[in-house]
């Protein structure tokens, strides 16, 4: 079992590239199942929360490879949800 801190301090790594896509901000659930839907990677504040927000990365738990102890390997695609809207990658 996994407490969501413990799993908040993984990186998460793409297998594709090797690329450290940050960590865990946030975790969608769906309410009637109590099941975990996808991994949101945080969407930190730029230099302090000073100037705007980066986009937040959606991973669906299907895209989950393997937990480990330090890491978390996704199979991610390059387009990612903001704001709730399928964006493409600039």
């Amino acid at each position: 079992m996994v407490r969501i801190s413990e799993f908040q301090l993984k990186d998460v790594v793409s297998i594709s590239d090797g690329r450290k896509l940050g960590n865990i901000g946030d975790i969608e659930i769906d309410l009637d199942t109590g099941r975990i839907e996808a991994i949101v990677i945080g969407g930190g504040g730029k230099l302090l929360g000073f100037f705007g927000k980066d986009e937040e990365m959606v991973i669906p738990w299907k895209s989950i490879v393997k937990i480990g102890e330090d890491v978390i390997l996704v199979r991610h695609k390059e387009s990612y949800h903001l704001q709730g809207q399928l964006q493409e990658p600039k």
